[in-house]
């Protein structure tokens, strides 16, 4: 198959975007996938949570022209092999077309959460002042993990926002899944940066769309109540977030609805849900996005 760059971002953070990407990577892997999964939040990177590895170089290294990319790329297949093993359940390869009974391959590199790391990048980048250059290194890095790791699927956790880092990272993906929670911030900045950027991306034919997380349905209720004062009580009016309408007024098709699922999202330790648990709705929420996006061209 044509490997795929998949770039997950979203308008601010919090909106559960690296939960996401991490946990889309690892089932995409025990699917019989070879993945390459990059976090180029570099201003908040958080992958290392999910996957407790430490490299000895990494994607800053990378940019700075300090490391080549089999130093910065991790196999970390065998957390995948690992959870798998300890859960003793069968390999869901259903929605895998691609190798049917085999774990596939997983890569990650990791940016640094160092604050010289992240300053010597954002001003010391060979090229950092030439947009042009900037963008043929994402072009670059692209090319050598579709090169030399023979990836299916590239995965991208971005800096939200519109960044030179995010807007970069959008530009090398063939699909762009833009994130957002279920609040009015979240909902109207999201509007304004599918207008000032998705809309060009889209021009080219870059598929982009809406994946809505924290969806009331699981752990709260279908409708919020919200309460406004009168003169001599307190009403209560019930709101609901009509997803065809958000759809319509963003102007994306929305590909995901995943409800907020508090037995997980409140957790102290993060840990991916879809190796750990495979039966809860969260992944098999992920393995249908995983089955859109495969049969996407």
């Amino acid at each position: 198959m044509t490997t795929k760059c998949i770039a997950f971002h979203s308008y601010k953070g919090g909106t559960g975007k690296t939960t996401i990407a991490s946990n889309f990577s690892a089932l995409l892997a025990k699917s019989g996938y070879s993945v390459c999964l990059l976090d180029l939040d570099v201003y908040a990177p958080s992958l290392q949570s999910y996957f407790r590895a430490m490299p000895k170089k990494w994607i800053n290294d990378y940019f700075d022209s300090n490391a080549e990319i089999g130093q910065v790329m991790l196999d970390l297949t065998d957390v995948v092999e690992n959870n798998i093993a300890s859960s003793q359940v069968p390999v869901d390869t259903s929605g895998s077309s691609h190798h049917e009974s085999t774990i596939g391959k997983l890569w990650v590199g990791f940016s640094s959460s160092k604050k010289e790391a992240i300053h010597k990048l954002e001003i010391g980048t060979p090229g950092a002042g030439d947009k042009r250059q900037f963008l043929r290194n994402f072009m670059l890095l692209r090319e050598q993990l579709v090169s030399d790791y023979d990836a299916d699927f590239v995965i991208i956790d971005t800096s939200p926002g519109i960044r030179q880092w995010s807007v970069n990272a959008l530009a090398v993906a063939d699909v762009l899944l833009l994130t957002l929670k279920m609040g009015d911030l979240d909902i109207d900045g999201t509007k304004k940066i599918v207008e000032e950027v998705y809309n060009i991306f889209t021009g080219f034919g870059t598929p982009s769309y809406l994946l809505c997380n924290r969806v009331a349905g699981y752990c709260v209720p279908h409708t919020v109540s919200k309460s406004t004062r009168g003169e001599s009580e307190v009403q209560k009016q019930e709101e609901t977030i009509d997803l065809d309408v958000l759809s319509n007024q963003v102007g994306m098709k929305i590909v995901s609805s995943i409800p907020c699922y508090c037995d997980i999202q409140f957790l102290k330790k993060e840990f991916l849900t879809v190796l750990k648990y495979p039966d809860h709705p969260f992944s098999k929420q992920l393995q249908d996005l995983i089955n859109i996006l495969r049969t996407q061209e």
